[in-house]
């Protein structure tokens, strides 16, 4: 994974950096490590997992073919403007 630093912006790139982490799941299976997971809650999660995968692909298939209503998408904000600098 590689992140790019543009003009010393180490806070952007950090942001970037947890954004495409947080894609990846890291965070998500870090803290799944973080304590021993039983054999049978092993089980049990990956079954549910398993579940919500099948459904969702259900749910968008169901959508591209017209049965269900494609969800609502957010309002794209307008970009702020910015302040002429005091210089």
């Amino acid at each position: 994974m590689q992140i790019l630093v543009r003009d010393n912006n180490i806070e952007q790139a950090l942001k970037a950096l947890k954004r495409k982490l947080q894609r990846e799941g890291v965070f998500r299976e870090m803290k799944r490590r973080a304590e021993y997971e039983k054999p049978s809650e092993k089980r049990a999660r990956e079954r549910a997992e398993a579940i919500r995968r099948v459904r969702k692909l259900a749910r968008k298939q169901a959508q591209r073919e017209g049965l269900l209503p494609a969800p609502k998408r957010k309002p794209v904000m307008p970009p702020r403007p910015v302040a002429p600098s005091a210089s």
